[in-house]
């Protein structure tokens, strides 16, 4: 449908179209910064400088063991960001304990840099993803290669500490169980961080790990053997056909975090973790806080964060599988449909305080 030829077009607006160049301008600033900000975290120039003073970029360099023009070079950019102080005079460079505490490691549970690696992480998969808008198809999970490793660092910094303190006590009663002994699975562990953990932590229980990717479970076996847990086993395996393969009532506790949106086939997941729990177990799910709606997410603190990494990572993967490309915004409302269509009757939603990402959905039969 065209507009009438007497509707006279909007008039342009110099005011708007300026504010939004600074705008534009501004996201490359930042986007760069980004790039950078993950280049200081993976070097440890973040955790350098945080137990430094004011100091030279040969200072920096030497306690760090990087090259110093290299180093100089990155102090430029964390300058003219705003990220780093810079006395010309002096000719030192100091990063604020109040920036600190969110770009090093001494802040292990909001160290902001970790996430930062995403950003270079979804550019190395650019053409893959241009190629798919144009064919169709999705990217494969072994196109990333660091991926595993920044998600491990996630959730070692926002489920790991929270496992005991927030996560656990989300369902009556559970950290006794595990205290008694139970058997646990975790579907789509990665590199099996939260597993190792409550395996350390309830060695009366036995834990089970299942993931697609053999980088990640050959990590998680060799952290499983250095912390002696000889109650946790992982397994390479494909979740696809679950529903059909799942031993029936094999585990009183099930987890996925943040696992379900981006496989092949969530709904033959979700009919298989049901057929592997016992009928008196629990089904604990984190997955994203979407609404499954674009108006809606406008919202959101890291809406565009969570949508990128959805079209460049979490859809594309489930797409090249054949799957259905649930993405990772798929929201609130489908989560509950599926769940129950999978044979949860009783579905809570939960959210932490210290959480602004998650929701936590405890499901029983």
């Amino acid at each position: 449908m065209t507009a009438p030829a007497d509707v006279a077009p909007a008039a342009f607006d110099e005011r708007r179209a300026e504010a939004f160049a600074e705008r534009l301008v501004e996201i490359l600033n930042n986007g760069a910064l980004c790039l950078m900000t993950s280049l200081g975290h993976r070097t440890g120039l973040f955790d350098t400088l945080a137990q430094m003073g004011p100091a030279t970029s040969g200072e920096i360099a030497d306690r760090a063991g990087l090259q110093e023009r290299y180093v100089r070079e990155w102090l430029g950019a964390m300058t003219v960001g705003d990220l780093i102080e810079h006395d010309p005079t002096a000719g030192t460079y100091q990063l604020p304990a109040e920036h600190a505490a969110c770009l090093s490691r001494r802040s292990p549970t909001d160290n902001i840099a970790v996430f930062a690696q995403y950003i270079p992480l979804l550019g190395t998969v650019e053409d893959d993803i241009v190629r798919c808008f144009r064919d169709g198809g999705g990217v494969p999970y072994e196109r990333y290669g660091r991926f595993h490793e920044i998600m491990a660092e996630d959730s070692g910094q926002s489920v790991v500490p929270a496992l005991e303190s927030h996560i656990l006590p989300l369902v009556t009663g559970l950290a006794e169980r595990l205290e008694r002994g139970i058997r646990v699975l975790d579907a789509g562990c990665g590199r099996g961080r939260a597993i190792n953990t409550l395996a350390s932590r309830f060695p009366a229980s036995r834990f089970t790990g299942y993931d697609l990717s053999e980088e990640a479970i050959a990590a998680a076996r060799r952290e499983a053997e250095a912390l002696g847990n000889t109650n946790a086993t992982f397994e390479v395996r494909d979740l696809t056909d679950f529903d059909r393969t799942a031993e029936p009532a094999a585990f009183d506790l099930i987890t996925t975090f943040d696992a379900v949106h981006d496989q092949a086939d969530p709904p033959a997941l979700l009919r298989g973790i049901r057929r592997a729990l016992a009928d008196d177990g629990v089904y604990l799910a984190q997955d994203i806080k979407g609404s499954g709606h674009h108006h809606d997410d406008r919202g959101h603190p890291i809406g565009p964060l969570l949508y990128t990494l959805s079209c460049m990572h979490c859809m594309t993967v489930s797409l090249a599988r054949g799957g259905e490309g649930l993405g990772a915004m798929w929201g609130r409302e489908k989560a509950l449909d599926y769940f129950h269509t999978a044979g949860f009757a009783d579905v809570a939603i939960h959210e932490l305080d210290h959480d602004f990402q998650n929701y936590w959905y405890v499901c029983r039969p």
